[in-house]
């Protein structure tokens, strides 16, 4: 989710004004959850019957979308305007010098702790569900697991998409910086939650602030990098944290040997409380005009 993500977010920051802009990315990273809870609803109705080879080919079929994007969509005005200038090669020293290099290092390691947070969390949250208490989990059903992360994937889509008209509304850094603290709060609570009941309840609540800051950093970063290295800006920014993040699962796992997959949360929580922190340092983009 690293190329297509960064083309999208810069796609649709140079397409839509100032004013709407963060309701636009919002609206779009939401998408994600949408693909999640179909892949959910996948493998509750494809693998008992086919097995996980058919739960793969059915991954496959979105893939012939790309077709219809690269016939159907068009190129963004800003990016024709630029295009149609005398070319200009732009040094890719330009990513090292002053606020752009300041800017970018916060943002990556915002990214990374924020991803951090997210991966070690989310990928760990089916068997946390299903296991068995000796094990670490809760021990709920197939079914049960399933329709919790349904309502999990609600959640997660709904904070994507109202990030977006709190970033429009109250700026990027405010909004984005009470998602993760809200987060880092959640966290440990539904860790050491027993109960299905509110496993239930804090679950869309985790999701909603644990995943919708993703809509932020969309925003952000299409917002402190100048448009001509803006795509290879965010491309580095969010892949490098994405790289930074990819031992959190590994991390959790450890953790869960000894202490359990509950409390081993509490390191996610950290991570997100990290985030939030880095989060302030960054420079307010509410209403700027992309160049």
């Amino acid at each position: 989710m690293g190329g297509e993500w960064t083309t999208g977010a810069a796609l649709i920051a140079e397409t839509w004004r100032a004013g709407h802009r963060g309701k636009a990315l919002g609206l779009m990273q939401s998408a994600y959850a949408v693909g999640e809870a179909i892949a959910a609803l996948v493998v509750l109705l494809v693998l008992p019957h086919f097995g996980w080879r058919a739960v793969f080919f059915v991954g496959v079929l979105p893939g012939l979308l790309v077709l219809w994007i690269r016939r159907r969509v068009p190129e963004p005005p800003l990016w024709k305007q630029r295009a149609a200038a005398p070319a200009a090669r732009t040094p890719i020293r330009r990513l090292l010098s002053g606020d752009v290099l300041r800017n970018g290092i916060l943002a990556t390691v915002m990214n990374a702790c924020g991803m951090f947070g997210y991966w070690g969390l989310f990928t760990w949250i089916p068997s946390y569900l299903s296991l068995p208490a000796g094990q670490g989990g809760r021990g709920l059903s197939l079914v049960k697991t399933t329709s919790f992360f349904l309502v999990l994937c609600f959640g997660k889509w709904l904070g994507y998409a109202l990030f977006g008209f709190f970033a429009d509304a109250f700026g990027r850094r405010k909004p984005y910086f009470a998602y993760l603290l809200i987060a880092a709060a959640l966290v440990p609570l539904y860790g050491m939650a027993r109960s299905s009941f509110w496993l239930l309840v804090l679950g869309p609540f985790v999701a909603f602030f644990g995943t919708g800051f993703f809509s932020g950093f969309a925003a952000i970063a299409s917002e402190i990098f100048p448009g001509e290295i803006r795509a290879a800006a965010m491309g580095l920014s969010y892949n490098l944290g994405r790289g930074l993040s990819a031992g959190a699962p590994f991390a959790v796992g450890a953790l869960a040997l000894h202490y359990g997959l509950g409390p081993a949360f509490f390191l996610q929580a950290g991570a997100f409380f990290v985030a939030a922190m880095l989060a302030l340092a960054l420079p307010e983009t509410r209403g700027r005009q992309l160049t």
